[in-house]
């Protein structure tokens, strides 16, 4: 038997859509790929004509068809099982580049990843914005990627962004072609298809004068003091992520150090890397003039409840980095040093530890990179200012 419903998220995010299919009295539950809000939830329900509401309708009817279509062919067989449901559902939804997308949205919903799981709802979002609503993978070639890659750029999209949408399609393409739903040959990425470019975002890393001016910056306000301390935290803790800043718990602290493992490397690597840092006097001062109650089960800042659903949690994530972000970026014009950021903050740890003389192992173990040579690129891009300063050390004569 199968139902259409949605799942609660929180008062302020989104509903997502849901299939229930019920089988010998166990029920589980089928993604849509497809979020909207309570108030077009609602719409939804009481037939509105709105058209952003009606698009998600039908994406959800054609999701529903496809469901109960596979139930009943595998039901009418006697083979009916989750297992083979969910494997012929992953097939059939392959049929069009946007079903495939939808059926990537809600596995990775699935999986808890949502990060992954916004990343590919934007890419999707786009190729509709682009007009192709029920896009087959035949009319993927290069011709239509140059095409999508000069309507990104019309919305003044960059790089960076342009090349994360053309992965995802290259991401689905490839995954169309191992479930033998398109043909190797119609591959159109590659040396002789669409090549995608590197986005290079302008990468800053403050010296360590810089860090102490950031460090003694106080206009008087509460607001740039919290989120100036927020980002010395992240720097301090070897450029921790504002993913895994949110995340971390007294629990972790463990004879004077704090243990974490990098939210983004848990699902991606082989080797999962447990990161130590030291609490030094500063990070013990931010930790009790911005901390929760000290006990093991509490997060260690207030941000988080422990009560939120993963999509919540990296919607909140995103809130406190454009905080942060935006605080940094008054300081930084106020200093004259320029725009500093949670990214920054990251590349300065590495950078001075490199500057004062600190292994490139040490380094790469401390940022939990997976081997060396990640760290000696990701280092190599920030130090022309060392190398302009070496220069003119040599016409010094």
């Amino acid at each position: 038997m199968c139902n259409f419903g949605y799942t609660e998220g929180n008062n302020r995010g989104r509903v997502s859509g849901k299939i229930r299919v019920t089988h010998r009295r166990t029920r589980k539950y089928f993604g849509t790929g497809r979020f909207l809000t309570k108030e077009n939830w609602e719409k939804l329900l009481f037939g509105s004509k709105e058209r952003e509401v009606k698009e998600v309708k039908r994406s959800i009817v054609n999701s529903f068809d496809l469901v109960r279509q596979a139930v009943e062919e595998l039901s009418f067989g006697g083979s009916l099982s989750f297992g083979r449901l969910n494997n012929k559902l992953r097939v059939s939804s392959s049929d069009t580049v946007n079903a495939a997308f939808r059926a990537k949205i809600a596995e990775l919903e699935e999986n808890g990843q949502i990060g992954n799981m916004m990343v590919y709802d934007n890419a999707l979002k786009g190729i509709e914005r682009f007009g192709s609503t029920n896009l087959g993978f035949d009319r993927i070639t290069e011709s239509w990627l140059r095409n999508y890659e000069r309507f990104l750029k019309s919305e003044e999209k960059s790089t960076t962004t342009i090349s994360i949408h053309m992965r995802c399609i290259r991401a689905i393409f490839k995954r169309a072609i191992h479930e033998e739903v398109v043909k190797p040959d119609a591959f159109p990425f590659g040396r002789d298809g669409f090549i995608i470019q590197s986005g290079k975002g302008r990468k800053m890393a403050l010296s360590l004068e810089q860090v102490g001016m950031v460090a003694r910056f106080d206009n008087g306000l509460q607001a740039p003091k919290k989120y100036r301390d927020y980002w010395m935290f992240l720097y301090l803790c070897n450029g921790l992520n504002v993913a895994d800043f949110v995340k971390l718990r007294y629990s972790d602290i463990v004879n004077g150090e704090i243990f974490f493992i990098r939210a983004k490397t848990q699902r991606t690597s082989k080797e999962v890397k447990e990161i130590r840092v030291v609490i030094t006097e500063p990070v013990q001062r931010i930790i009790d003039e911005y901390g929760n109650e000290p006990a093991p089960n509490n997060y260690i800042f207030p941000i988080l409840t422990g009560k939120e659903t993963p999509l919540y949690v990296k919607q909140k994530t995103k809130y406190l980095t454009r905080a942060i972000n935006k605080h940094m970026a008054i300081i930084g014009k106020e200093l004259g040093i320029g725009a500093i950021s949670t990214y920054t903050a990251r590349h300065t740890f590495a950078t001075v530890l490199k500057r004062w003389g600190s292994s490139i192992a040490y380094i790469s173990e401390a940022l939990g990179h997976a081997d060396l040579r990640t760290t000696e690129n990701y280092l190599d891009s920030f130090e022309r200012v060392e190398r302009v300063k070496n220069a003119e050390l040599l016409i010094k004569f």
